[in-house]
C-alpha cells in the first residue's frame, strides 16, 4: 500500500493538536490530522465544556435553594436533568462543530477520520472510519518526519470484584443520565469525583464519596483539604474517607451495594448509582508504539524532554498522553512551545512554567505555584499570608463568605511563590495573583494597589497586610 506523505502528521484534535495541525497548515506545512472520535477531544466533548455547562446548571439549583435567605420567595423548584443535558449537548456541539469546520477551510491540512498507530517510527496506518460511524471501511498509510501525538486519556476502570455485574457510570456516561439518581456513590475524592458529586447533590441526589486517603484532595494543603470537607458536608454529602473498595455488588431489587475497608473492618454503602472517579488512563494502548521504537512508561504515559520530544527524534508528546499536568491550558501551552520552536526558530521549553488550576467545586478551588506543604518540604523560609472569605467584603455582600486565601512569600524579595483561593471566584482572583508572580511584582504592590471597590481582588490589599 502507497504512503501519502505529509510534513506533519497530527494525531487527535484535542486542545494542544487541533491548532498545531491548523497553525502549521497556515504556516505552509502540508499537514493531517488523524482523529477517531468527535472533533475536540477530551475538553470540548466530555471534559471542561460540558462538565463546567452542567455545574452552572448546578449552581443555579443552589441560589434557587437559598433565594429566601436573599429575600427572594420562589417557593419549590424541580430540576429536569433532561433539559439540563440537552442544554449541555448543544454547546458541545457548538464547539465541536465549529472546530471541525474551521479545519477543513484548511487547504493544505486533511482532516482523517479512524485510528492510527505506528508500522515505523515516521509511518502510520490509519483504519479509516466512515464519518458517524464505527465500521472500518478501509486502511491508509500516511508517512511524516514530524509525528504530534495528541491521544489523551479516558477515564480508568478499577479492578473491584463484582463490578462487571454493575452499569457503573465514568465521567461521560454520567452526563448522559436524564434523571436524577436516588443515591448517587462516587468512588474517588479528586476533581472528577467532587466536582460531579457536588452537583448531582445540587440536582437532588443523596452522595456518598467513598475515598483512600484519609482528605479528600490530598496533595493539597490540610487546611485546604479540611475546609473542602466542611463545604461538602455542609450541602449534605456523605465523606467515607481512608476507605478502599473490597466488592460491589447489584441486588435483585436493583440497588448497588458497595462494601468498603474501613479502619480494619468492612461496611456497606448502599445507592441506586455508581460513579468511578479513580483517575484517567492514557490512549496510547492502540497506538503500537514499539513499531516506532517509543518508549512508554508502566502506566503507558509517553514521557517527553523538556521540548516535547519523545525518545525517537521527529516524534513529539502534547497534553495528557506526555504524563504532564492534565489541564486544558497546558495543552494548549505545549503546542505554543512546538509552534515556536519549529516554526519561529524559538528556544522554548516546558521548563520553570506556571502550573496554574481551578477545582470548579462552589466555591472554586484555585491554586498556582508552590503550596505551602511544598515548600516546607523544600526546606524554603517562607512568609505566609491568609486570611477567611468572611473578611472579604465582596463575599459578604453576596452571601458567599465560605474558605479562605493563602499567599507564600519569599521574606527576601517580596516576590509570591504561591497561592490558593478557595472562595466565590477562586479561579479569577489566583489569576490575579499569577500575573503578579509572572512579573516578579513584589506582595507589597499589590498590598498598596489601588483596586476597584467592592470587587473580590480588593480583598488582596488585606491578605497581605498582615506581612506588613
Amino acid at each position: 500500500m502507497s504512503a501519502t506523505e505529509y510534513d506533519g502528521i497530527v494525531i487527535g484534535t484535542g486542545q494542544g493538536g487541533k491548532p498545531l495541525a491548523a497553525n502549521f497548515a497556515r504556516a505552509g506545512w502540508k499537514m493531517a490530522i488523524v482523529e477517531c472520535g468527535d472533533i475536540g477531544g477530551t475538553c470540548v466533548n466530555v471534559g471542561c465544556t460540558p462538565t463546567k455547562t452542567m455545574i452552572a446548571s448546578a449552581r443555579v439549583a443552589y441560589v434557587a435553594s437559598r433565594a429566601a435567605e436573599y429575600g427572594i420567595m420562589t417557593g419549590e423548584f424541580e430540576v429536569d436533568l433532561s433539559v439540563v443535558r440537552e442544554r449541555k449537548r448543544k454547546i458541545v456541539h457548538s464547539f465541536s462543530s465549529g472546530s471541525e469546520k474551521g479545519l477543513e477551510r484548511l487547504e493544505s491540512l486533511d482532516l482523517i477520520r479512524g485510528v492510527a498507530s505506528f508500522s515505523g517510527p515516521q509511518t502510520l496506518t490509519v483504519a479509516l472510519n466512515a464519518v458517524g460511524v464505527q465500521t472500518i471501511t478501509s486502511k491508509k498509510v500516511i508517512t511524516s518526519k514530524r509525528i504530534f501525538i495528541n491521544t489523551g486519556a479516558r477515564p480508568t476502570i478499577p479492578n473491584i470484584p463484582g463490578l462487571e455485574t454493575v452499569a457503573a457510570l465514568t465521567s461521560s456516561t454520567i452526563m448522559e443520565l436524564d434523571s436524577v439518581p436516588e443515591h448517587l456513590i462516587v468512588i474517588g475524592g479528586g476533581y472528577i469525583g467532587l466536582e460531579f458529586g457536588q452537583m448531582f447533590r445540587r440536582f437532588g441526589a443523596e452522595v456518598t464519596i467513598v475515598n483512600r486517603g484519609a482528605h479528600l484532595v490530598g496533595r493539597e494543603d490540610e487546611d485546604v483539604s479540611e475546609t473542602v470537607e466542611e463545604i461538602l458536608h455542609g450541602e449534605g454529602m456523605t465523606l467515607e474517607l481512608s476507605s478502599s473498595p473490597v466488592k460491589i455488588v447489584k441486588e435483585s431489587n436493583g440497588e448497588i451495594v458497595l462494601t468498603i475497608a474501613q479502619d480494619g473492618k468492612e461496611k456497606d454503602v448502599r445507592g441506586s448509582h455508581v460513579l468511578l472517579a479513580v483517575g484517567r488512563t492514557p490512549n496510547s494502548d492502540k497506538l503500537n508504539l514499539s513499531a516506532a521504537g517509543i518508549e512508554n512508561d508502566k502506566r503507558g504515559y509517553i514521557p517527553v524532554d523538556k521540548k516535547l520530544e519523545t525518545n525517537v527524534a521527529g516524534v513529539y508528546a502534547l497534553g495528557d498522553i506526555n504524563g504532564g499536568p492534565a489541564f486544558t491550558h497546558i495543552a494548549y501551552d505545549d503546542f505554543r512551545i512546538l509552534r515556536a520552536n519549529l516554526l519561529e526558530n524559538g528556544d522554548k521549553s516546558t521548563s520553570g512554567r506556571l502550573v496554574p488550576y481551578t477545582m470548579f467545586l462552589d466555591p472554586q478551588l484555585a491554586r498556582v505555584g508552590l503550596s505551602e506543604k511544598e515548600a516546607r518540604e523544600l526546606g524554603l523560609d517562607v512568609l505566609v499570608a491568609k486570611i477567611p472569605m468572611t473578611h472579604v467584603a465582596r463575599a459578604l455582600e453576596m452571601d458567599e463568605t465560605r474558605g479562605f486565601m493563602k499567599a507564600l512569600v519569599d521574606p527576601k524579595s517580596g516576590e509570591i511563590l504561591g497561592a490558593v483561593v478557595l472562595g466565590i471566584e477562586g479561579g479569577e482572583v489566583m489569576s490575579v495573583l499569577q500575573m503578579a508572580m509572572m512579573g516578579k511584582v513584589p506582595y507589597s504592590q499589590i498590598r498598596d494597589g489601588v483596586f476597584a471597590h467592592p470587587t473580590l481582588a480588593e480583598s488582596l490589599n488585606n491578605l497581605f497586610m498582615s506581612l506588613g
